[in-house]
């Protein structure tokens, strides 16, 4: 990293994120009967890294074309510093949509893609050129690359081409609509890290749409969870994936064991799914209800002290996961999944598994 960016990295990191920069108060997109997005109220702090994650029709992409002046609101308003942008034309917004196809120009070297909102700004070419090789040091790309076709690089180098075009509008905001959706894993990790350290280097406002919960929770300062035209959840990925607000958020955002359960006494569920008595989590309430165990939380165990729950079952199959194992556990009503780490392989066959009370999570829907 260059000494230029070095001090704008220092200079994003320590501005504070307290300053409201973006609002949704009951926005809502309708299409003839269907109602792509529900009434919805968000609020993104200036220099914030925000994800919506959702699954497909869940309305995360019809969002974020209303962010970017692409789809007019059909109810409530979008307010930039205070300022409602609704019928503002999208060429005026202070954002620029990385879109999932880049839309790059195909004719065009990767200089001239980079350089063309500065040209149709009137800048002249000296200061066009300087300007898109800055950017270009920026995203990572080789300054060789100016005059290159832009067809003739790899996928990721195009990405890069892409960043570095949205970077040259100089947007309040950058909305990204799942960017590295068609790009090999092992470069789609590299491009999320270089996606954050161009985050804290810049200082901008990042709205990164994805359906990968991997890019969510690696990348994002908070996320948005959508369902069916509604965010249902907003919060930090540990308090998305630790404390979720529902059975679904739960479910989306990875791996997770459920036992319905209904209340027998004070701290006592009784398994519904899955036969046992079990001790409920710290402040659950004495209803009908859900308990979510992630497979990190589940363990192996040799006598039923060891945990405050256990059930018994049969140990069937293991997954490799590097440093970790997983076993699949079938009890006599459903599959168990128990994660930790790799040690001497427990033979297949009966197995007692356990948990603590604390490490669930209760849910009622």
């Amino acid at each position: 990293m260059n000494a230029v960016f070095s001090e704008k990295a220092i200079d994003a990191a320590s501005r504070p994120r307290s300053e409201l920069l973006l609002e949704l108060i009951g926005v809502t997109k309708v299409f003839e009967n269907f109602v792509a997005v529900a009434p919805t109220d968000l609020r993104v702090m200036a220099g914030e890294f925000f994800t919506i994650v959702g699954p497909s029709g869940s309305g995360k992409t019809t969002l974020l074309r209303m962010l970017a002046g692409m789809e007019v609101p059909s109810g409530g308003d979008i307010l930039l510093r205070g300022e409602r942008l609704n019928d503002m034309p999208a060429n005026r917004r202070p954002t620029c949509l990385v879109f999932q196809s880049l839309a790059l120009f195909p004719h065009k070297s990767v200089g001239q893609n980079i350089e063309f909102a500065l040209k149709m700004k009137g800048i002249d070419a000296a200061t066009r050129k300087a300007r898109a090789l800055d950017l270009m040091r920026m995203v990572r790309l080789p300054e060789s690359y100016y005059g290159k076709n832009v067809m003739k690089c790899s996928g990721g180098e195009r990405q890069r081409v892409a960043l570095a075009r949205a970077f040259a509008y100089d947007p309040e905001i950058l909305l990204f609509d799942e960017p590295l959706s068609a790009i090999d894993y092992k470069l789609r990790k590299t491009l999320e890290k270089e996606l954050k350290d161009l985050h804290r280097e810049t200082g901008k406002t990042f709205l990164y749409i994805t359906h990968s919960l991997e890019e969510a929770m690696v990348m994002s300062d908070r996320i948005g969870v959508m369902r069916a035209g509604s965010v249902v959840q907003v919060g930090t990925p540990e308090e998305i994936y630790s404390r979720p607000s529902n059975r679904f958020v739960a479910e989306f955002m990875g791996e997770v064991n459920t036992i319905d359960v209904n209340p027998i006494g004070p701290g006592l569920f009784q398994g519904v799914d899955l036969p046992g008595i079990f001790k409920a989590p710290p402040g659950a309430p004495q209803v009908p209800g859900t308990l979510v165990i992630r497979p990190e939380f589940l363990r192996l165990i040799a006598t039923a002290g060891e945990t405050d729950n256990h059930v018994t079952g049969t140990v069937y199959n293991e997954y490799s996961l590097g440093s970790r194992m997983q076993y699949q556990v079938r009890t006599q009503t459903k599959t168990l999944l128990v994660e930790q780490p790799r040690r001497r392989l427990p033979a297949q066959g009966m197995a007692l598994v356990g948990w603590n009370a604390a490490d669930a999570i209760f849910v009622t829907d």
